[in-house]
């Protein structure tokens, strides 16, 4: 079971954000910016490069709910950068697909 499998049955706490029936979002606990935000779909994909047709509605899901993560932490108006690692040289932590919000501040790029 990944880390955020366990955040999502709750036997890790989180700082959360947003939830629906198919997606989280909770604060970083090393967050890279003032405001950083993890957004996870509840059921597991272990990375962008495995994801399949049939995850097609599930991710669109997650994107879509990417406005009113923002709108919720207060990055709307200034803006915000949203980030998808993929393996290890992408930066990729924990093996479940997951996208940071970041904002709060003026980013960078090329980033890292």
């Amino acid at each position: 079971m990944t880390l955020f499998e366990k955040i999502v049955a709750r036997q890790i706490p989180a700082d959360i954000v947003y939830e629906d029936d198919q997606v989280l979002a909770f604060r970083d606990i090393k967050p890279q910016a003032p405001v950083h935000v993890l957004l996870i779909p509840k059921r597991l994909i272990p990375r962008i490069g495995e994801a399949q047709a049939s995850d097609a509605a599930l991710l669109g899901h997650l994107l879509t709910t990417v406005p009113e993560v923002a709108r919720r932490v207060g990055v709307t108006e200034g803006g915000y950068r949203l980030v998808i690692n993929n393996g290890r040289d992408g930066g990729e932590s924990v093996p479940h697909l997951h996208c940071h919000l970041l904002g709060g501040r003026p980013l960078e790029w090329p980033p890292g």
